[in-house]
């Protein structure tokens, strides 16, 4: 059985897969503003909160299924892209099915055994509807650990790093009928895995909203965040934006459904791990 913290990492999992893979980008709107909790400025106050974020991954992890949705939003040079999607997740092995609309087009994915599977209407290759993405392989290639590629936020990572001073209890609302607490957190990145590289692309700090149930499990996640184009990119040579402003927000409901995901028959799949990699290192 896998550890709590590679239980936790398959939320994250969800994440890297909606708004970086498939290069989706959602979310309507700013979460409205709920009701004002009691300030709290006390240490007493300020630890609780961040004991309640810390722990937040791994007790979403403990009920191992749920539905989520994730919406996402990527603005660059006057333009907007949203998409929508929505599916299961085994919190267990972080295996999913999701299925994500974006411009018209409405793509299905499949993750088994951290290998990612998707079908893009009207693409093909070499005659397979089915795309085959070894995230492990990709991770290894481009020099990062296959263990901790599921997860872009590094989540359980960034639950290690986060301080008493990055924890804000910002008010309670209902989430899909459900009461919440909604916690603002700002992480450092300097701790964490690959920083180098997303420090360069987001940022030295990772701004979250969380909100958890009366079980501290993730209800809503908000990650916002300003994403530099490489330095190898040439915007004059391309039209590649300097910048581009990505909003995700995913959620989990209906914890403990069934959630099954199974690889697409080998011969609808095309691999096209290799080509996935390189890009990924010209854009190092």
């Amino acid at each position: 059985m896998r550890s709590r913290g590679a239980k936790a990492s398959a939320i994250g999992t969800a994440v890297l897969l909606g708004s970086v893979v498939l290069g989706g980008c959602g979310g309507d709107s700013e979460p409205e503003a709920g009701k004002p909790a009691a300030a709290d400025g006390s240490t007493g106050g300020r630890q609780q909160s961040t004991q309640a974020v810390r722990a937040a991954y791994d007790k979403t992890a403990e009920a191992e299924t749920a539905k989520m949705t994730l919406k996402t939003k990527a603005a660059a040079e006057g333009k907007t892209v949203d998409s929508d999607g929505k599916g299961v997740i085994d919190f267990e092995d972080g295996d999913s099915t999701m299925t994500v609309t974006a411009e018209g087009r409405t793509v299905e994915q499949r993750v088994v055994d951290q290998v990612l599977y998707q079908k893009v209407p009207g693409q093909k290759k070499d005659g397979k509807p089915w795309m085959k993405i070894d995230l492990g392989k990709v991770a290894e290639q481009q020099g990062a650990d296959p263990g901790q590629i599921g997860d872009p936020a590094q989540s359980a990572a960034y639950a290690k790093a986060i301080s008493d001073d990055d924890v804000s209890k910002a008010g309670s609302e209902k989430i899909n009928g459900v009461d919440t607490v909604r916690y603002d957190v700002s992480v450092d990145d300097t701790p964490l895995p690959a920083r180098e590289r997303r420090r360069l692309l987001v940022g030295p700090t990772l701004p979250m909203r969380l909100w958890l149930d009366d079980d501290g499990r993730i209800r809503r996640q908000q990650i916002d965040m300003t994403v530099k184009a490489p330095a190898s990119a040439k915007p004059e040579a391309s039209g590649s934006p300097q910048q581009v402003k990505v909003s995700t927000v995913m959620e989990f409901s209906d914890f403990g459904t069934d959630a099954e995901a199974e690889a697409p028959p080998a011969g609808e799949v095309a691999d096209v791990t290799d080509r996935v990699a390189r890009q990924g290192r010209k854009q190092s």
